[in-house]
């Protein structure tokens, strides 16, 4: 199978639906499984992260280092459940990262998952993550697909707020493309999720998982087309209004309110564009025309994409530019240069500059400026000799005084205040765009220290990086004010928390760190980190940022491995 050398994404999804008839276990990047039972409802999942049903298939025994085909190395499980794992992985021969879908080749699905990565990869589509290789070997079935290394999910981009109209019209353009391109193939996706959308850094959208995803978890749809046409729509319902097109919570969106069905997205949200309203509910009314207006739903991908096309092109918004500052006159400018009329119709006339007076060519003339230079010296001379003169005096009268210690502002310096500084508020900060758990940010600073934020659970530790360079949040404070220190409160002990200080310039999680000034680390086995800065530091916004992590037990939310958690986080001026 011929190879394509691009970058890649994750290898798995973290939470799924599972549209119409469709029925799998999902399992999150901490290795808890879920179970979900749509019978025939309409796409819905929960985000959160709890124990499902239990596993009855073996998943291959396999671990980090592991080598297949003497080529692939295996670097980080992403998702261990029902007989199969996802992995990131290293191909050796090529020097790039992947990502990997492993099975046991008795497995019942192992013919399927093989059938539909083979489809896949013969599509060659640019807009669909590329499966580079499907093979069978000793006793395994095993999926390679690209990394996008530089790629978002929809899941990260909507963490942040609902998109602008230009940007979800290029969304569902884009994507009820592809997936029309697909379905002309004979090909459908049917777990379309926004974990399996991808924007790049040039905006271009990739779909990843085509066919094989659904193959992997045994999802079959009676109506396949139907079934990506909904979720296209739902897609769109989630961009334009930050919220999940259902009853129930998903994807870190909230659900609609309970009992009142499916409203349009220009109901749920003001400013939503009328025309992409529309589009959303003929996509997702599938039964019948929308509550609106009486439009034909759009029951496949092609449908779609026509509907999309015959709207007028949504432009990007106007950039915004600063007015330039107002001319300022200078103390040359004299008479009624630039100054208004000083009666109101009087027309307007440009002054006429006076010609300068005639130097001082006579022989008094000279005289005089030479006796004017001579009396500036003679000033300059005895102001410099009594400035000199006093200085010594000074320093003869008190010696010590160069010892004492200078108060607060005398040399630029700011002395610490030991006063905790307010934090008005906060957002998760994840540069490679896969965040942990940007929901519960506020949980740091709510003064409960049994609430917290936490990591996902690295294999990988205690050091992060290369696979990841850390984790932490932006925190913002009521103003621009100096900090001298800060106390982080961890859940986990052990060897062992690096943490340390940015300032940042605003609530951004696409900031690079590069751009910011580092104010403080330190490194701790205990589960309290103390941060302090040489000398205060002034700025409203403050990264905490951690790329160390001891490794800790098993809890309730995630399995043993290297990860870390923060209960509370105080600033001092």
């Amino acid at each position: 199978m011929a190879e394509r050398s691009t970058a890649a994404v994750d290898v798995a999804d973290n939470s799924g639906d599972e549209p119409l008839t469709a029925k799998a276990d999902e399992a999150t990047t901490d290795g808890t499984a879920e179970a979900q039972d749509t019978k025939g409802t309409k796409p819905q999942d929960t985000d959160g992260e709890r124990i499902g049903s239990e596993v009855t298939l073996p998943t291959p025994d396999l671990h980090s280092g592991h080598k297949l085909a003497r080529r692939y190395r295996l670097e980080e499980c992403v998702t261990r459940l029902d007989g199969f794992s996802s992995w990131r992985a290293v191909d050796e021969k090529l020097r790039r990262a992947v990502g990997v879908h492993l099975l046991p080749a008795d497995h019942p699905r192992a013919r399927s998952v093989l059938a539909a990565a083979r489809s896949s990869a013969l599509l060659g589509d640019p807009r669909f993550v590329q499966v580079l290789d499907a093979v069978e070997e000793d006793d395994l079935v095993y999926v390679v697909h690209e990394w996008l290394p530089d790629a978002t999910e929809l899941t990260s981009l909507l963490a942040s707020g609902p998109m602008d109209a230009h940007d979800a019209y290029q969304l569902v353009s884009q994507v009820s493309q592809a997936m029309a391109a697909a379905h002309r193939e004979g090909l459908a996706h049917l777990r379309l999720t926004p974990g399996a959308v991808l924007r790049s850094s040039t905006g271009q959208y990739r779909i990843r998982g085509l066919a094989v995803n659904a193959a992997l978890r045994g999802i079959t749809a009676e109506g396949p087309q139907r079934a990506d046409t909904e979720a296209i729509g739902a897609l769109l319902y989630a961009a334009l209004t930050q919220r999940w097109p259902y009853e129930s919570d998903a994807y870190g969106l909230a659900g609609l309110p309970k009992g009142v069905g499916l409203i349009a997205p220009d109901q749920v949200r003001a400013g939503v564009h009328r025309g992409l309203s529309e589009l959303a509910m003929r996509a997702l009314a599938n039964d019948g025309a929308t509550a609106s207006r009486q439009e034909q739903p759009c029951t496949t991908p092609d449908e779609l994409a026509k509907a999309v096309a015959a709207m007028p092109r949504i432009r990007p918004p106007e950039p915004v530019f600063t007015a330039p500052p107002e001319y300022q006159r200078t103390t040359y400018q004299q008479g009624s240069y630039g100054r208004p009329s000083a009666r109101p119709g009087a027309p307007v006339t440009m002054p006429v500059m006076a010609a300068p007076p005639a130097p001082l060519q006579s022989r008094t003339g000279k005289a005089l400026k030479w006796a004017v230079s001579a009396l500036l010296i003679a000033a300059l001379g005895l102001g410099s000799w009594q400035l000199a003169e006093t200085l010594l005096n000074n320093e003869s009268d008190d010696p010590g005084s160069s010892q004492t210690e200078p108060k607060n502002g005398e040399d630029g310096e700011k002395k610490p205040t030991g006063q905790p500084l307010t934090v008005k508020d906060a957002v998760e900060y994840f540069p490679d765009g896969k965040a942990q758990h940007p929901n519960d940010v506020h949980l740091t600073y709510d003064g409960d220290s049994s609430t917290y934020w936490r990591s996902k659970s690295f294999i990988g530790g205690p050091t992060l990086a290369p696979f990841k360079q850390g984790v932490g949040i932006v925190y913002e404070l009521d103003s621009a004010q100096f900090i001298s220190s800060a106390s982080v409160s961890l859940q986990f002990g052990g060897d062992h928390t690096t943490a340390s200080l940015y300032a940042a310039d605003s609530l951004n999680s696409s900031t690079p760190l590069t751009s910011m000034k580092k104010i403080a680390t330190t490194e701790t086995t205990g589960t309290e980190a103390k941060l302090q800065t040489k000398s205060p530091v002034k700025t409203r916004f403050v990264l905490v940022w951690l790329t160390d992590m001891p490794k800790s037990p098993a809890d309730r939310y995630s399995g043993a491995g290297y990860k870390q958690s923060i209960t509370e986080v105080k600033f001092m001026g």
